[in-house]
């Protein structure tokens, strides 16, 4: 895999860009269909597209050999009964029904997204395409109950989705702004009742002629970030074939999130469950350290979930540079930030045992692409930073902890923390403190038949751990926001901690 990367670096942006997405899936053992980047492929030139083609024949190598460990069994539809459903939770669902019987409404776990509508746009045809969503996804239309203690799935056979609208054409342009983000965070913090539903809302705001704001709000119990993509591309084509007078174009789902939970369950049990524990349990086996972050505020007795965003971009040179660097040392762009954070974790603290949160897509199977579900896992990645290190030796370091830590990803993190039984704090998040997560954006999801679709940022004052490093690799730049818990930190404090990140960047590419 070296030699093909040091071939990669050499490449045009768009050849580079596709290829660099399949060695991250192939690495991370995410599922990919050819489907993804046919249309990219054909358009390449002779060379390169042969290239890309050898990269695609590794992949399916490495989806289909397993390294002699025991195949999963195949994912199925389960037979359902008419009218009310009650099915399994998956493991992360059953954490996060823990956590709201603790502190029930709690926003933190509220997933609210502002989709920006570029069209003039006929508000009942758009709740009929939302309703269309629902009634194709039963993860919207799932509440939650306790049976002998335990929760479930409960499967509503249909849900009505009603969308709520207000204009506010009328309102002088700046007026106009603050109104619509006022509004769109009141709606995001609005607490869900996991028992009663619905975990999906809907609020249009009319900002301009051809401008409207689509506030979407979930509860993450039934959804995540790569839903979203799913979700508005489907409002999308939905809309615009009612529009049309035309049929859905979107073929019926096969397999549903509660099919998803029932098999994740059969197959996390026994001889495969252990297999992964014993990686983990040696990774994580003894006292796990707690990250004491330098603050002016005593620990709080019981975490909150206030918090707040602060910016953070990395320049165009600087992203070039780390790029560059990581082809050079076979790694990937999120271990050479990740080395980047954790030697900056290492100067605030003086801890050289230091352990990060790590979200991972979890879509580790092609039957689930498409699907609208809570499927997100969070790795836990610990580093040892003994030893004065250079930063290429660090690197090396944390590529080994994340390619273990890729190889058993399968095992839930509400499962590992069922295992390892951590001293239990109410003051802190089981085993890390901090995250970070480094994603490919995809801001514009729909561009057809005079509508475009874009997705914008909704900041709800909420933060689920006491610092968290999102990163976001544009075409250009990295750019991303750092998410703190304001029972811990102060923006000062978040300010500087940027800055040095930045500095420990640029030192690490000089």
């Amino acid at each position: 895999m070296s030699d093909i990367i040091k071939e990669i670096a050499s490449l045009p942006p768009e050849p580079r860009e596709l290829i660099e997405g399949l060695l991250e899936k192939i690495e991370k053992k995410e599922a990919f269909q050819l489907s993804e980047v046919a249309g990219r492929i054909v358009k390449l030139p002779p060379e390169q597209r042969e290239l890309v083609k050898s990269v695609l024949k590794r992949a399916m190598s490495a989806g289909n050999g397993g390294g002699g460990r025991p195949s999963p069994p195949p994912l199925v539809a389960l037979p359902r009964k008419e009218g009310v459903n009650v099915l399994p939770v998956s493991f992360a669902q059953q954490r996060l029904w823990l956590l709201d019987q603790i502190a029930p409404g709690d926003p933190a776990y509220n997933q609210p997204y502002g989709v920006l509508l570029k069209a003039d746009i006929d508000a009942a045809t758009l709740e009929k395409a939302i309703g269309e969503v629902v009634r194709r996804h039963e993860s919207l239309r799932t509440t939650f109950s306790a049976v002998d203690g335990q929760p479930v799935q409960v499967i509503s056979p249909s849900q009505t989705f009603k969308l709520s609208q207000r204009d506010l054409r009328g309102l002088a342009p700046q007026e106009r702004e603050a109104e619509a983000r006022r509004l769109a965070v009141e709606e995001g913090r609005r607490p869900f009742d996991l028992k009663q539903g619905p975990l999906l809302r809907g609020l249009l705001l009319r900002v301009g002629e051809q401008e409207h704001i689509l506030v979407v709000t979930l509860h993450h119990i039934v959804f995540d970030g790569l839903s979203l993509i799913a979700m508005v591309r489907e409002i999308g084509a939905l809309y615009v074939a009612i529009r049309l007078g035309q049929p859905s174009p979107l073929p019926e789902l096969r397999i549903q999130y509660a099919d998803f939970a029932v098999w994740q369950r059969e197959w996390l049990s026994g001889e495969t469950l252990e297999t992964h524990l014993a990686y983990w349990r040696r990774q994580l086996g003894g006292e796990l350290p707690v990250l004491k972050l330098p603050s002016f505020k005593p620990q709080p007795a019981v975490q909150g979930s206030a918090g707040a965003t602060y910016p953070v971009r990395l320049s165009p040179e600087l992203t070039k540079s780390l790029r560059e660097l990581s082809w050079r040392t076979d790694v990937s762009l999120y271990m050479t930030l990740l080395a980047a954070f954790n030697v900056l974790l290492y100067r605030y603290t003086g801890q050289e045992d230091v352990v990060v949160g790590s979200p991972i897509a979890g879509h580790t199977r092609a039957e689930l692409e498409g699907l609208i579900g809570f499927f997100v896992n969070t790795l836990v990645l610990r580093t040892d930073l003994s030893g004065e290190p250079s930063f290429r030796e660090l690197l090396g370091r944390v590529r080994e902890v994340c390619l273990g830590a890729y190889a058993h990803q399968d095992v839930p993190f509400e499962r590992l923390v069922e295992e390892l039984q951590p001293e239990r704090n109410k003051g802190r998040t089981p085993l890390f403190q901090v995250l970070l997560g480094l994603f490919n954006p995809q801001r514009q999801l729909l561009q057809a038949s005079g509508l475009t679709v874009e997705v914008i940022d909704v900041n709800i004052g909420t933060s689920k751990f006491d610092l968290s490093l999102y990163l976001y690799d544009q075409p250009d730049e990295v750019t991303g926001f750092i998410e703190y818990s304001t029972d811990v930190l102060d923006e000062a404090a978040v300010e500087r901690l940027a800055e040095n990140f930045d500095v420990l960047l640029r030192a690490a590419v000089a």
